[in-house]
């Protein structure tokens, strides 16, 4: 194994196979902190990059966003897809959303939403996911015991909650999903570049006319501040304005159906950690950051250095790609107290660094918590005894998976 590793190590993380055995990759993130921390990639079929994969490293990187820009480099693709990409669209980015921004650009289009994903709005919202966490658990209980967790319910919950926010019509909820699923399947995946081009030139079809529409019947939601949006008394531009809807619509949602899916798979298969959070509900704050760091939906984004500088030991010239390895930082031993063990009432589980850290801090993480809290709450209050139903199957594709299916069967709790 340990010769397997370090003789393929840099095809290894860059297979879309690896990220579909959860087993793989950390063993490979696990060879590279005790190794080579910061280690210089040059995989056969893509540009040379350092993976960074300790958390303090990446903590290190993720703050100083001065010295290590989002532009141009966002994830991992092939260079043969980066220059499709750049012959499509004359810019090796995909999209310019939050994610390809930096400040004072960033700042300032960060700014066009935060009050919606800030506390305020949050409680607006909560009686509205209670609602939809009941129906999704009544439809459980309707499913006669038995379902594909990851695909009829995971998938679908932060969906309906995420669309509620921008202000989809529950009839377009089965188009948003699989464009959502389209568009991550392709990044890192097999399909590469031009099922990404495919997927977001559909986004930008729908969300073109939800625009046109907010401009004649605005409403209360985040489709209507976009499609409105100014910043210093200009419009912003139509490609940032969908980029802006495609972050929202997809990783907004996305991330959040890994993490449940994930969470209930780690307390299916540590049955001690499901009795304790049964028995004590107020772990539940704890247990979500514990689902969160324990699946790290997104395994990576890249960062490019502006000047010469060090890391970990190693000499980073600028003009240099970092990846940043999230999965390994949330095994890191240096960061967490037994990383490979799953605890519900974890003390150290909010040093996750799943959502990012630092000025890109993803802007939706405190919704993605209160959805991944109400749904547990309601679904562990009236669903007993979960066990596995079939074997659990893995998204192949290296910037955001996670389950894609996740077979159980259930009871409904006594009334």
């Amino acid at each position: 194994m340990e010769q397997t590793l370090s003789r393929n190590i840099d095809e290894i993380i860059v297979d879309p196979r690896t990220y579909g055995d959860e087993h793989s990759y950390h063993d490979a993130f696990r060879w590279l902190r005790a190794n080579d921390p910061v280690h210089y990639a040059t995989p056969e079929l893509y540009r040379p990059f350092w993976a960074v994969t300790r958390h303090a490293d990446i903590m290190a990187v993720e703050i100083n966003a001065k010295n290590f820009l989002n532009d141009p480099r966002q994830f991992l693709v092939t260079a043969k897809d980066e220059d499709l990409l750049f012959e499509q669209t004359g810019s090796r980015k995909f999209a310019e959303n939050l994610v390809a921004m930096d400040d004072p650009k960033h700042r300032a289009y960060r700014a066009l939403t935060s009050a919606w994903f800030g506390a305020k709005s949050l409680k607006s919202l909560e009686d509205e996911i209670n609602a939809l966490a009941r129906e999704t658990v009544d439809k459980m209980i309707d499913m006669g015991g038995e379902c594909d967790f990851a695909a009829e319910i995971a998938a679908w919950f932060p969906l309906r909650t995420i669309m509620i926010v921008l202000g989809v019509p529950r009839e377009d909820e089965p188009l948003m999903l699989h464009l959502s699923q389209k568009l991550f399947g392709a990044v890192g995946g097999v399909e590469g570049m031009a099922g990404m081009v495919d997927a977001f030139n559909a986004f930008n079809d729908y969300f073109s006319k939800v625009t046109q529409d907010r401009r004649s019947n605005p409403r209360n939601d985040v489709a209507t501040i976009l499609a409105n949006a100014t910043i210093d008394g200009e419009p912003i531009g139509e490609a940032e304005r969908n980029a802006y809807y495609l972050i929202v619509a997809a990783a907004g949602h996305d991330t959040t159906s890994s993490s449940i899916s994930g969470g209930l798979l780690a307390l299916i298969q540590n049955p001690a950690e499901m009795a304790k959070l049964r028995a004590d509900p107020a772990l539940i704050g704890k247990a979500v950051d514990e689902f969160i760091r324990w699946t790290t939906p997104v395994k990576h984004f890249f960062r490019t250095a502006v000047e010469e500088c060090e890391l970990g030991g190693k000499t980073i010239r600028a003009g240099d790609n970092l990846m940043m390895c999230y999965p390994s930082a949330n095994r890191d031993e240096a960061a967490f107290e037994a990383p490979f063990e799953f605890r519900v009432d974890r003390p150290d589980a909010r040093k996750h660094l799943a959502f990012g850290y630092g000025p890109h801090t993803c802007l939706g993480n405190a919704l993605a918590k209160l959805e991944i809290r109400i749904l547990y709450t309601e679904m562990l209050r009236r669903i007993d005894d979960f066990q596995l139903a079939g074997d659990p199957k893995w998204v192949e594709a290296s910037f955001v998976s996670g389950l894609k299916s996740l077979p159980v069967r259930y009871r409904a709790a006594a009334a």
